[in-house]
Parts: C-alpha cells; structure tokens; sequence
C-alpha cells in the first residue's frame, strides 16, 4: 500500500500561527521531512515516535540535494505511512514545491497540499502595516533574491521592481540587497524609499530594521549574518 504526502506549511516559526489543518497532519504524521526553517518548536507538536528527518537547505552549508529530498520522500511514502514534507511559511513561495510535486505525480503517490503563513505577511503584521493600502499601494509583488547559481537573477522586471505604487517582498535578500538596490534606483526608484528588513520573523529574537532601500544596501554591503530575512519596501512603509 502507497503512503500519502501532505505538504504542510509551517509558517514563520511561530506554532501558534499553524493552521488547524496543518496541525492536524503533524499530529498524525508516521514521518515528518521538515526544513530547517520549519524546526524548533513547531516540532513539539508532533506525536512521539514520529520518524523526523532533516532535509533543510541553507545557503553555505553543507545541504541534501534536491534529488536526494525527493528520494528520501517517495521512499518513505512507499512504505504505506502518513508523510508530512514540512516547509517554512507557505511552501508555494519560493519553496520548490513543484520539484517534489513532479517527483511524486511520476512515482504515482497522492498528495495535498495545505498552505501556511508566508514569512512576507508575518513580517508585514509584526511591523503593524498591511501590504496593500487604497490610493497607495494596490499590487504586491513577490520576487527572490537569488537565482540557482546563488546570484541576483538577471531576467528580473525592472519597471516592475521600480514601482513606486507597488509594495514589494524580496524573498533570500541580504546578500545580493545592494545589487538589486543600485538596479532599483538606475531604474527610477528614488533612492530614499522606506525599506523594512525582518529577520527570524515570527520566533523570539526577530528583529525589525526600518531605513531606505539605500540605506539597507549600505548596512548590508557591511556583512549580512546568517538570521533568515526578507525585505520589503514601497509606499506603505512611508506611513510606518
């Protein structure tokens, strides 16, 4: 008999903002594959006895390949149990979801999906703002900092980026922020521009660093640490 894969997605960090269903399936679970992103106490909701194993990636450690997280799913799917693949905030931002999704639908395994609060909203409400705002800011875009080799990618959408009525959410952003900032500013976007970095957001030592998109490229341009963190900048920070 073939298990069954539920994709659960764990939020920020904070257990308390787990959805009922999301819980429900860690409750369950005969086997958790949980990112690093997704540990720490949102593990202590699993029951014991739950085989845990971690596949997380992070940027300049020694990580498991995607092929080797996509092995270790199926693998443990065939042996008939309830599989929970555990990602941080919702695993359809930026989270190659699709990769083990693929993996699965050839392997003929069934799945769900089950959404989370993404990092991008947690921050947004840690710093007291929405991410939209009437007559102010009416689209919110979502772009990642990185492409595949590491680097800032090179077929980003400028003008778009450059919008100075959009709220935008720059997702894996602290290494190549002073880039895609000196690319913003060529493209229009006044230097000046409110910027929120959020670090460990939704956990105990979160932090919140307001400035410019110039200045965040210069503090950033200085060293980045290892904490987690998105960006977000645009006209609705002008009223933090």
């Amino acid at each position: 008999m073939t298990g069954f894969v539920s994709f659960v997605g764990a939020g920020p960090g904070d257990p308390e903002l787990l959805t009922l269903k999301a819980l429900a399936r860690l409750e369950a679970a005969d086997v958790v594959l949980f990112d690093d992103l997704a540990s720490g106490p949102i593990l202590d909701r699993v029951r014991p006895g739950t085989t845990l194993v971690n596949v997380g990636k992070r940027a300049g450690r020694q990580s498991p390949s995607q092929a080797e997280v996509n092995r270790q799913l199926m693998d443990h799917a065939a042996k008939g149990g309830r599989v929970v693949r555990l990602k941080s905030g919702d695993s359809g931002i930026f989270g190659r979801l699709e990769e083990e999704i693929e993996a699965l639908r050839i392997a003929g395994i069934g799945f769900e999906i089950i959404p989370g609060v993404s990092s991008a909203s947690a921050a947004a409400a840690a710093a007291g703002i929405p991410l939209t705002r009437r007559a102010l800011s009416r689209r919110v875009q979502f772009i990642t900092g990185h492409g595949a080799t590491g680097a800032l990618p090179n077929d980003l959408n400028m003008a778009a980026l450059a919008d100075s009525e959009a709220t935008t959410v720059v997702f894996m952003p602290k290494r190549t922020f002073p880039e895609l900032a000196a690319r913003l500013v060529a493209a229009g976007l006044p230097p000046q521009t409110r910027a929120l970095l959020a670090e460990n957001v939704g956990r105990a030592d979160q932090r919140l660093t307001r400035n410019s998109i110039a200045g965040l490229a210069d503090a950033l341009a200085g060293g980045v640490g290892s904490a987690p963190a998105l960006i977000l900048y645009g006209p609705i920070l002008e009223e933090a």
